[in-house]
């Protein structure tokens, strides 16, 4: 059997990003931390990191961070049912789309996180890239837009998000005054949340739109709604975070006609025990008051 203190050794480099950070997270030296991969590594016979240029899990490292992220969920179900086992709260890794973080995720989760005792570690990241996360290993959840499931993890649809090309009415008319043209399109600032966000080429293609346009880029949820409202560009923004500025006239769609539907499925490893399915729980029921699906 594998010496679990050397797998959190893994887990912890790979979480914090380095070998001088999982030191001080597990109250050891650095070299501590190295001597313990080190005699993984040489247990398995192959490596479990890559150093360089980026520090990350080899594909035999990214198993044992999946079964750690397991193992955890399973030990919160028995110390539940023996107490003496239990220990301060545990943490769980979630990788999630910034527009949930920003909109409904909150209020899903915060019942069910304190009844469990359960600390998150939200790592944001865009709904089409967030899945990768989780085949690395990296965390124990998954919210984004992939319905195809990592090998041993089961995946649930937890709602639909519905986005709008929002601008203000002035940048309407200035940009937009006489429809969406090749020529319009081409020269409005659209604004975008990163290099990873497709929402905003979805929609021109939609529009029959294939070519370049100028962009900001702001990975911020709050901050993409501002920079709109600024009036410094048009995007996609989830009408469900919107609605306040869509009712008070502040923002409107710069094409009624066209809006894009997301689907957000939510990803956990098949055996992440109970805790694991009463959030999910939560999440199915959340989405469907918040008007996500």
């Amino acid at each position: 059997m594998v010496d679990y203190k050397l797998l959190e050794a893994l887990a912890t480099v790979i979480e914090t990003g380095g070998f001088e950070r999982a030191g001080l997270a597990l109250g050891l030296s650095q070299s501590a931390v190295s001597q313990r991969i080190r005699t993984l590594e040489i247990r398995l016979g192959q490596p479990v990191l890559v150093r360089s240029p980026v520090l990350r899990a080899t594909p035999a490292g990214q198993r044992l961070l999946n079964h750690v992220q397991q193992v955890q969920l399973l030990e919160r179900d028995l110390a539940k049912s023996i107490p003496a086992l239990s220990e301060p709260a545990a943490r769980l890794r979630i990788a999630l789309n910034a527009d949930s973080l920003a909109t409904w995720w909150a209020a899903a989760v915060g019942e069910v996180s304190t009844r469990e005792g359960l600390l998150l570690d939200l790592v944001v990241e865009d709904q089409d890239i967030g899945l990768r996360r989780m085949r690395e290993g990296d965390v124990a959840a998954c919210l984004c837009s992939s319905p195809q499931p990592v090998a041993g993890a089961r995946c649930v649809h937890i709602g639909t998000m519905t986005y709008s090309p929002l601008a203000t009415p002035d940048y309407v008319r200035r940009y937009f005054g006489k429809g969406l043209t090749e020529v319009s399109l081409q020269t409005a600032p659209a604004i975008v949340f990163g290099p990873n966000d497709q929402l905003q080429h979805r929609f021109l293609a939609q529009c029959g739109y294939h070519g370049t346009f100028p962009h900001h880029l702001c990975p911020s949820s709050e901050g993409f709604v501002k920079l709109a409202l600024a009036g410094m560009g048009y995007g996609m923004i989830p009408e469900l975070q919107a609605h306040a500025e869509i009712q008070a006239g502040r923002l409107v769609s710069v094409a009624p006609e066209h809006t894009l539907e997301v689907s957000l499925y939510w990803h956990f490893w098949r055996h992440g025990g109970g805790v694991m399915e009463r959030l999910t729980n939560a999440l199915r029921s959340a989405a469907l008051l918040h008007s996500t699906g």
